[in-house]
């Protein structure tokens, strides 16, 4: 089983480093990271370029043209080069934990596809990391909500991760799948510009195929940095799209990742 890593960011260096930095630390590190940049012009292209001549993992960066917030392009052109079977998706944001990736792998089973949990953290302690003032964090930590997502035990795990057809609380920011449970539904829906439900719409598809979403409660932590709130200008459209799939039951968007796949370059 081979796990691609796929990190998705937008001008924001300093974390994109740290959480590639959290990515090489792990107790199984990921066959594979890919970066997916939605049109950073920051100098991002030049940290992971750094980063990459001394990765111990190989790492691929895509970027695409800043044409507004298009998570969905940016996550299927990822989806479509990655070489491993199963995908935990991350954002440029997220500080995965050390067990993080073993922890997705033991999770990981056919027919299922994996919402984490995340602990957010606070504006102070965010700018105190980034400054490498603060690295070890704990459950006492101040600054610190969704406290209890920073405990890692696995028989709580077994308590309290749930399989269910729900849909709240779907977030890409802690997320993973088989591949070809995504290229099978065609992947995220490429409608979706702006920010908000792409990632809804996308476990809809999944779910409609005749997946279960597990829940996982415990294990594979992850930690948000402090960030100010994207714009919502576009959430009635997208809320729209996400209500035809779930009311017409699709299973394949239009707009997908099938015009990604088998390409021999992408730049």
């Amino acid at each position: 089983m081979k796990i691609s890593l796929i990190i998705t960011t937008f001008n924001w260096k300093e974390a994109l480093r740290l959480a590639i930095l959290h990515a090489f630390a792990q107790s199984r590190r990921p066959d594979q990271i890919i970066i997916a940049d939605d049109g950073s012009s920051d100098g991002t292209a030049e940290t992971v370029n750094k980063i990459a001549r001394e990765s111990p993992v190989p790492i691929i960066y895509l970027w695409q043209e800043d044409l507004g917030f298009r998570a969905a392009l940016s996550r299927n052109r990822a989806i479509a080069k990655a070489a491993g079977d199963y995908i935990v998706l991350i954002d440029g944001d997220i500080l995965i934990s050390p067990h993080f990736i073993e922890d997705h792998m033991q999770i990981a089973r056919p027919g299922f596809f994996v919402q984490g949990s995340r602990v957010i953290l606070g504006k102070e302690l965010t700018n105190q990391i980034l400054k490498g003032q603060s690295s070890q964090l704990s459950f006492f930590q101040p600054g610190l909500s969704n406290r209890q997502n920073m405990i890692r035990w696995q028989p709580l795990s077994v308590l309290f991760s749930k399989q269910s057809n729900s849909m709240n609380g779907i977030k890409t920011c802690n997320f993973a799948f088989w591949r070809q449970d995504a290229i099978q539904v065609n992947g995220f829906n490429e409608d979706f510009i702006g920010w908000g439900r792409e990632d809804s719409e996308f476990a809809a598809r999944l779910l409609n195929k005749g997946l279960v979403r597990k829940t996982v409660r415990f294990q594979a932590k992850a930690m948000h940095l402090y960030h100010e709130i994207c714009s919502r200008k576009s959430l009635e459209s997208n809320d729209l799209l996400l209500k035809n799939t779930l009311s017409q039951k699709l299973i394949w968007c239009n707009n997908g990742i099938d015009k990604h796949l088998n390409r021999p370059s992408d730049p």
